[in-house]
């Protein structure tokens, strides 16, 4: 049978096989009952799981900023990566092209082909680590989805008002 004392009451007599099955039955049944009851919880067992389902709503907000940073972070290296593969050198520029920054008046020494380029928009100036460089309008409108701070000029090419 399985239970030792069931056995031993069976051998003596003192009960019958529909007894022990009736009992077995009953303790099934009770034990089911018990199980399923959702009211059957003790005030620790409640507090307990109310501090689970706190600390689980907990990690999950520290996982989303901790991915939002990340995110951020890929994109402040994206934006340099940009910027530093795609920048032109500016070392032979004995021309001041002036730019609005804020309210201030910025300059960048550029000859004069890249300074008709950046009036006609297909180069734009771009501020990274307080540092102006000159980058193709393409690359500035990349560099514009990822961080649109760091875009310091880009002209319309089809309008004469520049986006800042």
């Amino acid at each position: 049978m399985g239970n030792p004392l069931q056995d031993q009451l069976l051998k003596a007599g003192l009960v019958d096989k529909k007894q022990v099955n009736k009992a077995k039955l009953e303790k099934r049944k009770k034990r089911k009952k018990k199980k399923g009851k959702p009211g059957n919880t003790t005030p620790q067992v409640n507090r307990t799981r109310q501090e689970q389902l706190r600390k689980a709503k907990e990690n999950r907000e520290q996982n989303i900023k901790q991915n939002a940073q990340r995110q951020q972070a890929g994109a402040v290296a994206q934006v340099r990566q940009l910027v530093k593969d795609n920048r032109l050198d500016l070392k032979d520029g004995q021309e001041p092209y002036y730019f609005a920054l804020g309210k201030k008046i910025k300059k960048v020494w550029v000859d004069k082909e890249t300074a008709n380029k950046l009036s006609a928009g297909r180069l734009a100036v771009v501020r990274l680590d307080e540092v102006f460089d000159v980058v193709p309008a393409k690359v500035a409108k990349q560099i514009q989805t990822r961080s649109p701070e760091t875009v310091v000029l880009l002209h319309d090419p089809e309008n004469t008002d520049p986006v800042s």
